[in-house]
């Protein structure tokens, strides 16, 4: 969704990229979900940041060589390297670090965005449903980051950022599961910094608000009670842009943020402080 950016904050997101470059030039980054939505948006912030870029995605092989042609675009400094998975499945997770580490050499970042969401009401989830749900938004991230833990403290310290939502802080009917994997999601944040702190690993979350994803416009056209739901809440009155949430994560990859650990870092226009 094309908006207009005026022109205070083109030149202030510009000074921003003048002064980042250098931190993230030559540091390697993988991030998970990053063939469309907030994955992409991501992706491509550290892209124009000078990051190499290791993306992950169960999207169509096609849809991830387009991420990476646009990541290369955008200014990579290293390598884009892509990775075809569905983290979903067990061992999936630790195999992705295995080759971004021999693919790119090193890792400076994780970021773990992939994730899946069902609206269904309590009870009307199967087993599959619960295991499905959490083996993806829960389970990978938790491995994922587990397995990158040896390599970053080796190399003297490094960075993780997991995408938590704000429904892992609120209630709302039919996305009970859901917000049990982001709540869960939001306090390993916390248990894996207070670990990880003493080897300069920082560990953080950003919790998005109801985005404008094209999966989000789609779903709240179709459903204007769901917009209009969303809209209630938002005191920004609008929905959070992808970019918004991708230069959040820039920050916390940034010197910047080296004495911020174990925070959720909310991207969400208001939404929870209803």
């Amino acid at each position: 969704m094309a908006r207009h950016v005026p022109a205070h904050r083109a030149q202030a997101a510009g000074k921003l990229t003048q002064i980042l470059m250098p931190i993230l030039k030559g540091s390697n980054i993988i991030v998970t979900g990053a063939s469309r939505g907030l994955g992409l948006a991501i992706a491509l912030e550290l892209a124009r940041n000078g990051a190499g870029l290791f993306l992950v995605a169960d999207g169509t092989l096609d849809s991830l060589q387009r991420a990476a042609g646009e990541c290369k675009q955008a200014g990579a400094a290293g390598e884009v390297r892509i990775m075809q998975a569905d983290l979903g499945q067990r061992n999936t997770a630790e195999d992705m670090v295995g080759q971004a580490v021999d693919a790119m050499g090193s890792v400076y970042a994780l970021v773990n965005n992939a994730g899946i969401r069902m609206r269904k009401l309590l009870g009307e989830y199967s087993g599959e449903d619960f295991d499905r749900l959490i083996a993806v938004n829960l389970r990978a991230p938790f491995f994922a980051s587990q397995a990158v833990l040896p390599h970053m403290r080796a190399a003297g310290g490094g960075r993780i950022v997991n995408i938590a939502s704000q429904m892992g802080l609120v209630a709302q009917e039919g996305i009970a599961l859901y917000s049990l994997a982001k709540a869960a999601l939001i306090q390993f944040t916390r248990s894996m910094a207070f670990e990880a702190g003493r080897h300069n690993i920082q560990v953080n979350a950003v919790s998005p608000g109801p985005a404008a994803t094209e999966d989000n416009v789609r779903r709240m056209t179709a459903t204007p009670e769901l917009h209009a739901e969303r809209m209630r809440y938002m005191v920004t009155g609008r929905l959070v842009e992808c970019d918004e949430v991708a230069k959040a994560v820039l920050f916390l990859l940034s010197t910047d943020a080296t004495s911020i650990q174990g925070h959720n870092l909310l991207v969400d226009g208001g939404y929870t402080i209803h």
